[in-house]
C-alpha cells in the first residue's frame, strides 16, 4: 500500500469515532421525543458519553496489538462497533443504548489504537506529526458533513435510520482494510506474559514526555468532548437556535479540519514541539477573553462571540493533538501499541468522564463550559512549557 492510500484508509477507520458521534447528534431530540425526556434533558449527552467511556479497553487492545499484531486488533474492532451500531439503533430503552454504545466504543477504540499504533510504527517525530495531521484533515471533514447527513437522513427517515449510518459506514472501511499489511514485525512484538506487560507498562509511564504530553491530550479532550455531547443542547435549547445546529458545527468542523491542515506546515516548518507551545498560549487568551466576555456580558454571551471563540479554540485543540500524540509516542519503540493504548485510554475514558460531568452542568448556562476552557488552557500551558528540552528536532521517516 502506497502512503496516499494508507494515509486515507487511517483516516476513514479513525473517522469512524467522529461519524459515530457527529451524525447522532441531529437526532437527539427525536430520541428525546421517542422516550418522552423533557427539552432540557442532558440525558441524550450520556450517549456520547458512554462511546466515549469504551475506549477504557484501548488499554486491553494495546497489549494484545504488542503482541498478535495491529491488523488482528483492527479486525476485531470493526465487528464490535458494527454490532453495538445496530443495537443501538434497536434499543428499546436507553440503559440498552447506552450499553450498545459502550460497545461501539470498544470497537472503535481498538480500530482508533491500532490506526495509531500502526503510524508510529511507519513514521516517527515530526514526519509522524506531518502524517497525522494530514490524516487528522481529513476524518476532520467528517463534522463538516455528518451533522447535515444526519438531518438528511431524519428527513426521510428515523432516528433509527441516523444511528445505523455509523455501522453501515463501518462495513465499508472493514473491507478496504484487508488490503493493509501488517506494520509489526513478528521479531518486534511483545510476548504476552505478565513480566512482559509489566515491563512494557513500566517504560510507558516512567517516561517523562509521554506523561506530559498524553496529559496535554486528555486536557484538551475533556473541554472537547464536554462540548460535543452537549453541543446541540446549547444551540437548540440555550440560545434556541436548533435550525442552525447543522451549519454550526459544520463550520466549526471546517476550520479544525483547516487548523490540522495548516498544523501539519507549521510542524514541518518549525517543529512540532515549538508550535505546539504557540497553540496552547494562544488557545488559552481566547478562553481568557471569552471567559472575561461572558462574566461582563451574561450567561449565555452573544451567540457569535461564543460559537466563535468556541470554534477557534476547538480548531486549536485538534491541531494540537498530532502533535502531542507524535511527541508522546516517538519514543516508545516495540512498546508503542502499550503505549497508544495507554494514550487513548487516557484522553478517552478520563476526557470523556470528566467532560460529561461539565455537559451535565449545563441545563440553561454555558458557563461550565466557558470556565473549564480556560481552566485546561492554563493547565495544558503550564505543562507544555515545563518541557525545557531543546527545541530543535531531527526529522526521520520510515519506509511504509
Amino acid at each position: 500500500m502506497k502512503t496516499a492510500e494508507f494515509i486515507a484508509l487511517s483516516a476513514c477507520s479513525m473517522a469512524l469515532t467522529a461519524m459515530g458521534i457527529d451524525i447522532m447528534l441531529p437526532a437527539f431530540a427525536a430520541v428525546r421525543i421517542h422516550f418522552h425526556l423533557p427539552a432540557s434533558s442532558t440525558d441524550t449527552a450520556r450517549i456520547i458519553s458512554f462511546f466515549f467511556m469504551g475506549q477504557v479497553t484501548q488499554i486491553i487492545f494495546g497489549v494484545l496489538s504488542d503482541r498478535y499484531g495491529r491488523l488482528s486488533i483492527l479486525r476485531v474492532g470493526f465487528p464490535f462497533y458494527i454490532i453495538g451500531g445496530v443495537v443501538a439503533a434497536f434499543g428499546p430503552s436507553l440503559h440498552i443504548i447506552y450499553a450498545a454504545r459502550f460497545l461501539t466504543g470498544m470497537g472503535a477504540s481498538a480500530v482508533f489504537m491500532s490506526t495509531i499504533a500502526a503510524v508510529r510504527d511507519r513514521f516517527v517525530g515530526d514526519e509522524m506529526a506531518r502524517i497525522m495531521s494530514l490524516i487528522f484533515t481529513i476524518f476532520l471533514f467528517t463534522p463538516v458533513v455528518a451533522p447535515f447527513l444526519g438531518s438528511a437522513i431524519l428527513a426521510i427517515s428515523s432516528w433509527q435510520g441516523v444511528f445505523l449510518a455509523p455501522p453501515l459506514m463501518a462495513v465499508i472501511v472493514f473491507c478496504w482494510s484487508f488490503r493493509l499489511e501488517e506494520s509489526l514485525p513478528r521479531e518486534h512484538r511483545v510476548p504476552l506474559d505478565w513480566a512482559s506487560i509489566g515491563r512494557s507498562v513500566k517504560a510507558v509511564l516512567s517516561n517523562g514526555a509521554f506523561l506530559r504530553y498524553t496529559g496535554i491530550t486528555t486536557i484538551l479532550f475533556t473541554a472537547l468532548s464536554s462540548y460535543v455531547a452537549s453541543s446541540e443542547h446549547i444551540v437548540g435549547e440555550i440560545y434556541g437556535r436548533p435550525k442552525l445546529f447543522p451549519w454550526i458545527f459544520a463550520g466549526t468542523g471546517l476550520l479544525m479540519s483547516g487548523c490540522t491542515l495548516l498544523n501539519a506546515r507549521l510542524s514541518a516548518l518549525y517543529g512540532s514541539r515549538r508550535i505546539i507551545r504557540w497553540l496552547l498560549s494562544i488557545y488559552t487568551l481566547i478562553g481568557g477573553l471569552l471567559l472575561l466576555c461572558t462574566f461582563m456580558s451574561g450567561d449565555p454571551p452573544a451567540m457569535l462571540i461564543f460559537f466563535a471563540a468556541v470554534a477557534i479554540m476547538l480548531g486549536i485543540n485538534l491541531a494540537v493533538e498530532p502533535n502531542s500524540s507524535s511527541l508522546a509516542l516517538e519514543p516508545m519503540g516495540d512498546v508503542a501499541g502499550m503505549a497508544a493504548s495507554i494514550y487513548g485510554t487516557a484522553f478517552f475514558f478520563l476526557g470523556a468522564t470528566l467532560g460529561s460531568f461539565i455537559s451535565h452542568l449545563m441545563h440553561h448556562k454555558v458557563l461550565p463550559l466557558v470556565l473549564s476552557f480556560f481552566i485546561m488552557g492554563v493547565a495544558t500551558v503550564l505543562l507544555v512549557f515545563s518541557d525545557v528540552r531543546p527545541l530543535r528536532e531531527k526529522v526521520t521517516r520510515q519506509q511504509v
